[in-house]
Order: C-alpha cells, then sequence, then structure tokens
C-alpha cells in the first residue's frame, strides 16, 4: 500500500487548544481509518514542522481525500509527500533509460 510522510504546523486554533492534541490525534486516528487511511507512525517535533505522520492509504486520491479531510478540521496545516519502499524504488530505477 503506498506510504506518505506529512509534515504538519499547528494553526493558532491547534496551538492555542494544545491541551486536546492527544485526543485529535485519535479523533484522526479513526476519522482516517473509516476513509480507508492508517497511520502507520506520528511524532510530535522541534523545529519547523510540528508534527510528523507516516500513513498508508490505498491510492494517491484517497490521501488527498484525507488531507482535505484533515485541513477542515482547522488545527493543523499539511503538506504529504508519497513515499517509496526500497522495493519501489527498484521497480522505478528499473524504468531509467541507461
Amino acid at each position: 500500500m503506498p506510504r506518505y510522510v506529512v509534515l504538519v504546523n499547528y494553526t493558532h486554533e491547534g496551538i492555542t487548544n494544545v491541551k486536546g492534541a492527544l485526543d485529535r490525534l485519535e479523533a484522526n486516528r479513526k476519522a482516517f481509518e473509516d476513509m480507508g487511511v492508517r497511520i502507520v507512525d506520528f511524532y510530535w517535533t522541534m523545529g519547523q514542522y510540528d508534527m510528523v505522520a507516516v500513513m498508508e492509504a490505498p491510492d494517491d486520491e484517497t490521501a488527498e481525500a484525507a488531507a482535505m479531510a484533515y485541513g477542515t478540521r482547522g488545527t493543523g496545516r499539511s503538506l504529504t509527500m508519497r513515499a517509496f519502499s526500497p522495493q519501489e524504488m527498484s521497480a522505478i530505477l528499473d524504468k531509467v533509460p541507461g
């Protein structure tokens, strides 16, 4: 199943209500599962981004729908990147000419 790395920053509302962060993670986990998306790993981070998630979705369209659904909640802004495993990268490199 395709994997995605998601970088997240709190919005003003998200940081104002930071005490609810764990509850929001579990609510998002459930909502995503209902959409067919699984949070594989999740971390709060220091630096440019406040949170990092690794997620699995059946396809890019489902991953994008989950990202949009998350955005409508108003507590964070996300940047989603498709990630490739070593096996997937091997298949990609096989297609590179030369």
